[in-house]
């Protein structure tokens, strides 16, 4: 495995980013199956679990808060009410873990309305900005449960979530959020600037 936690170009101590996630506040199914693969992890070294509170997850990046202006963020968020007030709120099923090289992650299913909902903010930042950043293509809905700290072998945390017996969980997601993401402390931790409700 590799370390998470190398700055990405534009990124460094204090840095704040607006972007969009789903998260899951309240989604007690997904908290009782995130808490079941930090129990197995707790003793694989190298690894920063994700607590309840910043289980998310990344759908869209505008960029960062010295370069977005507070104006634009709110006129963004005002364009997706419009566009996700035509996408209904719907259930996703998330689980088992899998091992990434920076990261363990809960695979998501249906993967196509959380797409129509990434579709519908890029909708949204184009009706404000002539270009929209991050690419359409190659993105893949997941759920990190835990990140990489450092390089080493994987085979730890892969035979620490082969040892979980659980099932996995459903949250129902009813609205996207726009954040203020930093990363300063081997996390993401983020402040709401706008919660925009689904149909």
């Amino acid at each position: 495995m590799a370390d998470h936690w190398w700055w990405r170009p534009g990124w460094t101590t204090g840095t704040r980013w607006y972007t969009w996630h789903l998260t899951f506040d309240g989604a007690n199914d997904l908290h009782r199956l995130a808490a079941d693969y930090r129990h197995a992890l707790d003793d694989v070294p190298s690894l920063d679990l994700v607590p309840d509170r910043w289980l998310h997850l990344t759908m869209q990046g505008l960029g960062p808060t010295t370069e977005v202006s507070e104006d634009d963020a709110r006129a963004i968020a005002d364009a997706a009410g419009r566009h996700l007030a035509k996408i209904p709120a719907f259930d996703l099923a998330l689980g088992p873990a899998i091992v990434t090289p920076e990261a363990l992650l809960l695979t998501v299913t249906p993967a196509e309305p959380v797409h129509a909902v990434r579709t519908a903010i890029r909708a949204a930042i184009a009706d404000v900005w002539p270009t929209v950043p991050e690419n359409a293509a190659g993105f893949r809905p997941h759920v990190s449960v835990a990140y990489s700290n450092a390089a080493g072998p994987a085979r730890p945390a892969a035979d620490a979530l082969a040892s979980v017996t659980t099932h996995p969980a459903t949250a129902r997601i009813t609205a996207a959020e726009l954040i203020v993401l930093g990363r300063d402390r081997r996390m993401y931790e983020w402040e709401t600037a706008a919660r925009v409700p689904l149909g």
